[in-house]
């Protein structure tokens, strides 16, 4: 059941990582064109690619924790 959640999780903060980095481009892009988006409100890009570096981040330590188990959970005594 854990190993479930885990897993869904980490797909969910994946997919958010890269929705706040495509996010973060868009208002780039359209800060050199002279716009803004304005639902972002007062964050700057190099904010969401800080957030979306950071759950990435997260993302890979659970790999990696996820990883470590199966590699301890399949050694057989021998």
């Amino acid at each position: 059941m854990m190993n479930q959640v885990t897993s869904i999780s980490c797909r969910v903060v994946f997919v958010v990582a890269f929705f706040l980095a495509g996010v973060a481009i868009w208002e780039k892009v359209a800060n050199w064109m002279g716009y803004h988006l304005t639902f972002i409100g007062y964050y700057a890009p190099s904010r969401f690619l800080e957030l979306s570096a950071i759950a990435l981040l997260f993302v890979i330590a659970l790999q990696l924790r996820e990883i470590k188990a199966g590699i301890v959970g399949s050694r057989e005594p021998g």
